[in-house]
């Protein structure tokens, strides 16, 4: 019961804060992407204090050392809704690679939008993938970080879905650094699930990959190496 109530207390913080700042990000549109980034990721900074606040639940994170001072694509596992506050705490402005759907969402979508994710529509498949990396590398070229979850959906906690080239790709034809990321949030709150479980996530930086001469199906290889590494190490 006393985990309910904790969670609970989140959620109603979490959710007054989301739609003051989606009214307020409504007045950063004329501002430049970075002043409007600055706005409407206090949403994301908040829920990682909030996390700690009122349900106990902290972060630790390793490898800051590794944080890429040049635009880069990160690339990360895919657990709970807590990596995506996360990243918005740790590394400079940034975007998603997301399914289109999410737009729609009512305050929520609102947000993300005004942040120029690139969309998916997995209905398209191959035209969808050329889409993503010609838009993603568009990102990149402007200065903005590119987060990816080549899983494309949350997994449970322990269990790593096949990765995507696409983040690859886009780093290949942006000709910029890849920094790899594994966290263990599932199994402190796990995807789909109201109940936040006090404790500490584990979040890693790895030292940022560059893509040199390697094929995407090489690189994906690496990431997917290291990934499983920090899994054993931290599951």
């Amino acid at each position: 019961m006393m985990l309910f109530l904790k969670s609970l207390l989140f959620f109603i913080g979490s959710f007054i804060v989301l739609v003051v700042v989606a009214i307020g990000s409504f007045f950063t549109l004329p501002l430049s992407y970075n002043n409007r980034y600055a706005w409407i990721s206090k949403w994301a900074k908040f829920n990682i204090w909030w996390l700690r606040i009122s349900c106990n639940l902290k972060t630790n994170i390793i490898g800051k050392q590794n944080i890429p001072k040049s635009t880069s694509v990160i690339i990360s596992n895919h657990q709970s809704a807590w990596d995506v506050f996360i990243f918005q705490t740790i590394f400079p402005p940034q975007t998603w690679v997301l399914k289109k759907e999410l737009l729609f969402i009512p305050i929520f979508g609102w947000g993300l939008a005004m942040l120029r994710p690139v969309t998916i529509n997995r209905k398209e498949k191959l035209k969808a993938i050329k889409k993503v990396i010609k838009q993603g590398s568009a990102i990149i070229k402007k200065g903005i970080f590119l987060i990816i979850f080549p899983e494309g959906t949350r997994r449970p906690y322990g269990k790593l879905g096949k990765y995507q080239n696409g983040g690859v790709s886009i780093a290949k034809k942006a000709k910029c650094g890849i920094t790899p990321i594994y966290h263990n949030s599932g199994k402190f709150w796990p995807n789909g699930k109201f109940i936040k479980k006090p404790g500490t996530i584990t979040l890693v930086i790895g030292k940022t990959i560059i893509v040199d001469n390697q094929s995407p199906t090489e690189l994906n290889a690496q990431i997917i190496k290291w990934t499983e590494q920090q899994q054993q190490k931290f599951n």
